[in-house]
């Protein structure tokens, strides 16, 4: 019998989404010990699952962390979660998967009775729309990006190509980018070297004589929207796209500018630090890479986002924080 809840898979069992509990003695509260992946559909088809679930084993390992799960399992485990949810999504919306794998109980704690002993791994499905339905303007506008006081932490310290939940650098960047003046300010990480990185969950490109440039893949967490920008969207539009340190003056002349991330796909910036970039509208290159990506899924991208948008109720969470967005209130 279909559930008339969301469920999440926890731990390979399928429960309602409000029983989903992790213990108060679990690493991942206790250090932000966790790695994740978050993922999005097209059609309800997931887009680039395996290069996701491969770069949360790789997390994995590097951080140790025992998981007797294989990455065909959680592949399986992801659609297993999708197809159990699938009926209570409106037929326009796409799943968006969370995929939590924590270290489990520190050793401390591991004698307590009734708590589950190693890993967690959890899979949570819920509508796309949720994260990108305040979106649909910015296709238009483009967004302003702000180079905040808080760096990035360098891959010397804490590698970020880990995907990993200890991430309060990202959040303070994130409330500092908010107190800028105007609307949809966007924080942009600068490393200690004084080069840009990146967002707080987005890579940056910017566009210059036809040449799309990225920053180096040291210091980034290497975005699979990124990835796919760069291998697969330039080279079949014939555009050029090198990786190379970029300083804020190459933004400031720069011809235009743009962020990748796996919920909204790509963003146009128009500005920095509230500074033109280019003419200050949305570019060619944007519009040729976001159409193509368009093209290859057969969604258009930017239409459904100002769709979800214009169909939201108000609500009362409206200047509530997000991943990418924090109110001045």
């Amino acid at each position: 019998m279909a559930s008339e809840v969301r469920l999440v898979n926890f731990n390979g069992e399928l429960i309602p989404e409000t029983e989903a509990k992790v213990s108060i003695y679990d690493s991942a509260l206790m250090f932000g010990d966790m790695v994740f992946e978050m993922t999005r559909s097209f059609n309800k088809q997931q887009f680039k699952l395996e290069d996701h679930i491969s770069r949360l084993y790789a997390g994995l390992k590097i951080l140790r962390i025992p998981l007797e799960l294989t990455q065909t399992q959680m592949i399986d485990e992801c659609y297993r979660t999708v197809e159990a949810n699938d009926h209570l999504f409106a037929k326009d919306d796409e799943h968006r998967l969370m995929i939590d794998v924590s270290r489990g109980l520190l050793g401390i704690y591991q004698d307590i009775d009734g708590l589950h002993k190693g890993p967690n791994v959890i899979i949570a499905d819920f509508p796309l729309r949720w994260t990108v339905a305040t979106m649909g303007a910015l296709f238009e506008t483009g967004i302003n990006m702000v180079i905040t006081s808080q760096r990035a932490i360098p891959a010397s310290l804490m590698d970020p190509k880990i995907k990993n939940r200890s991430r309060l650098f990202y959040l303070m960047a994130n409330i500092e980018a908010s107190q800028f003046a105007g609307d949809n300010n966007w924080a942009l990480l600068l490393g200690t070297d004084g080069f840009i990185t990146e967002g707080t969950g987005d890579n940056f490109f910017i566009v210059k004589d036809g040449v799309v440039i990225t920053p180096e893949g040291r210091d980034v967490l290497r975005g699979v929207s990124r990835e796919y920008v760069m291998v697969e969207l330039c080279a079949s539009l014939g555009i050029p796209c090198v990786e190379k340190n970029i300083e804020p003056y190459d933004v400031y002349t720069a011809d235009e500018a743009f962020i990748t991330g796996t919920p909204f796909c790509m963003l146009p910036v128009t500005s920095l630090n509230g500074l033109s970039i280019g003419d200050g509208k949305v570019g060619s290159i944007f519009s040729q890479l976001i159409n193509r990506w368009s093209e290859n899924t057969d969604v258009d991208i930017i239409g459904q986002i100002q769709k979800w948008d214009a169909e939201r109720p108000n609500s009362s969470n409206e200047d509530a924080p997000t991943p990418y967005r924090f109110s001045k209130k």
